[in-house]
C-alpha cells in the first residue's frame, strides 16, 4: 500500500481512482463498512482504492485545545487500512489556510486535480470545505460537474456497546474513557490498542515480583479509565498475555497517570526503549489504595489470576 502525506506525494501519473474521505479514527466496525464498499467499487472499475484523512486532526484546528483522545495513530490505522485492501493512503495536513476551501475548492484541489476521482464513497453524515459547508448532496452536484459518481453508505451498524447506539468514534471513545474496553472491542471489531516507548519507572513492579512494561503513550491517546485490565503486551509482533494497570499508582502516592504492562509469567524481558503495544481486552477492577503491601500483593496475585483465566 502507497502512504503520502500532502497532495505533492501523489504520483504525476495517477490514473483513475476510487476515493473515501474522513478522520476514521480507530477504523472502527461502522468506518471498516464505508471503506470496504470503497474498495469494492475500486475493483469493480479495475481503479485503486484510496482513503484521504487528516493530521492533526481537524478540531484541534478549527478549535484549538479541543483535540480529541485519538483511537489510533495514522500508522496503525494505516495498517488496519491496508488489511482492507486499501491501495493508497493520503495524510493531508490540516492547516488554518486547508480549512478556509470552500467545498468546491476542496473537490477540485484533492478530488480532481490530483486524485482522478471516478467514484466517491461515504457516509450520510459526510461534511467537507469551509466551515462544514459542503455535505454529501454538495459532493454529488459537484459530481456531475467534475465526472465522478457518489455512493452513499448508511451506517446501520450496531451492538450492545452503548445499550445499542450506531458504532461511532465518539460512542468508542466514551467506552475507552469508562474503562469499558470489551465494550470497546465490539465497536472497533478487536482490542483497543494502546502506543508507545517503554521508560525506565520506579521498578516497584520488578521488586514485588511482577516487572511491568511502563509505556509512554503518545500524545493525545485514547487511555482506559484507571484500573485494572487483561489483555496483551505486543512486542515485535508477538502477543503476550499481560495483567495491565492504569493509573496513578495511589498506594505509593503516585501524582502522574501511567499505563504499565506485566507479561505474564515473563520476567526475562528487557523492553525499555522499544515501541510496544497494549491490547485491553477486559476490565477487572478499579484502581485501589491497600492498608499493606501485603495486602496489595495478595490482590495483584489475584489479578493476574483473574487476567490468565480471562485470556485463556
Amino acid at each position: 500500500m502507497q502512504r503520502w502525506r500532502g497532495l505533492e506525494d501523489i504520483p504525476e501519473d495517477w490514473g483513475r481512482s476510487v476515493v473515501t474521505i474522513g478522520s476514521y479514527d480507530g477504523v472502527h466496525r461502522g468506518h471498516q463498512l464505508i471503506i470496504g464498499r470503497a474498495v469494492d467499487r475500486a475493483r469493480e472499475l479495475g481503479v485503486p482504492a484510496v482513503v484521504v484523512t487528516f493530521d492533526p486532526h481537524p478540531s484541534e484546528v478549527v478549535r484549538p485545545g479541543s483535540h480529541p483522545p485519538l483511537l489510533a495513530p495514522h500508522h496503525r490505522r494505516a495498517e488496519l487500512m491496508a488489511g482492507l485492501g486499501v491501495d493508497a493512503v493520503l495524510v493531508l495536513p490540516f492547516t488554518e489556510e486547508f480549512s478556509k476551501l470552500s467545498p468546491a475548492d476542496f473537490v477540485v484541489k484533492v478530488l480532481v486535480d490530483r486524485l482522478h476521482a471516478r467514484t466517491v464513497v461515504e457516509g450520510p453524515n459526510f461534511r467537507f470545505g469551509h466551515r462544514a459547508a459542503g455535505t454529501v448532496e454538495t459532493l454529488a452536484e459537484l459530481g456531475r460537474t467534475y465526472d465522478y459518481d457518489v455512493m452513499v453508505v448508511d451506517l446501520f451498524e450496531r451492538g450492545e456497546a452503548g445499550g445499542g447506539e450506531p458504532f461511532s468514534s465518539t460512542l468508542t471513545r466514551r467506552l475507552v474513557a469508562e474503562g469499558d474496553v470489551a465494550g470497546a472491542a465490539e465497536v472497533l471489531g478487536r482490542p483497543h490498542r494502546v502506543e508507545g516507548v517503554v521508560v525506565r519507572g520506579a521498578q516497584r513492579g520488578r521488586e514485588m515480583g511482577y516487572p511491568t512494561a511502563n509505556v509512554e503513550t503518545l500524545p493525545h491517546t485514547a487511555i482506559p479509565s484507571d484500573g485494572v485490565y487483561a489483555g496483551w503486551l505486543v512486542v515485535e509482533g508477538e502477543s503476550m498475555p499481560a495483567a495491565i494497570s492504569v493509573g496513578t499508582n495511589p498506594q505509593f502516592e503516585g501524582t502522574e497517570r501511567t499505563v504499565e504492562a506485566y507479561a505474564i509469567d515473563r520476567v526475562d524481558l528487557d523492553l525499555y526503549g522499544l515501541h510496544v503495544a497494549v491490547d485491553f481486552l477486559a476490565y477487572i477492577r478499579g484502581q485501589e489504595r491497600f492498608d499493606t503491601l501485603e495486602g496489595l500483593l495478595e490482590r495483584m496475585a489475584e489479578d493476574v489470576r483473574v487476567a490468565k483465566e480471562l485470556l485463556g
